[in-house]
């Protein structure tokens, strides 16, 4: 399990002949809270952006993402799915739970990298709460609804809020 902020820029290498293909970008994400792949760049003065199907990788490691063919790589097309921070950013966007409690602004996601499952979202009051009180996460073992407005998620009741600190982090 790791977040996006630690994925995003790592090179993606294949793994007939070790050539880089590109780096990571951001994360494409279902309306119901799935990450379906990975916006991939690749170029080198004109960059484009193609989509990667997460069960094509063939490993994450910490220093790159490994696939077996580089042409399991499709042009990025409009998609209908969410991004993390490309076109249609889930960044920042509103987080409320069932109950109608904002939960603050959504930052990050932690997931699991083979099956694409979002287990939590590191939320922000803003930059001076972050420093007061730590950065955020909360836990949802359920899947989430994606609107216009707000992502509302169904929170495990850990503390009062639905939050729990990260440790080592703030």
């Amino acid at each position: 399990m790791r977040t996006f902020s630690l994925l995003k820029g790592q090179p993606i290498f294949e793994t007939r002949n070790g050539t880089k293909i590109g780096e990571i970008s951001d994360l494409c994400i279902s309306s119901n809270g799935q990450v379906k792949g990975l916006l991939v760049k690749k170029g080198v003065f004109f960059k484009q952006s193609f989509f990667l199907d997460i069960q094509k990788v063939t490993s994450f490691g910490w220093d790159g993402v490994m696939i077996e063919n580089p042409l399991c790589l499709e042009k990025l097309k409009e998609h209908s799915e969410y991004t993390l921070k490309h076109q249609h950013s889930i960044d920042g966007m509103l987080m409320l739970s069932k109950n109608g409690d904002s939960l603050g602004l959504l930052k990050d996601v932690y997931f699991h990298e083979e099956v694409g499952t979002i287990v939590g979202y590191e939320i922000t009051d803003g930059f001076f709460s972050d420093i007061t009180e730590g950065k955020q996460v909360i836990q949802s073992g359920k899947p989430l609804a994606i609107g216009k407005d707000a992502i509302i998620v169904d929170v495990n009741e850990i503390s009062p809020t639905g939050r729990v600190p990260l440790k080592g982090r703030s």
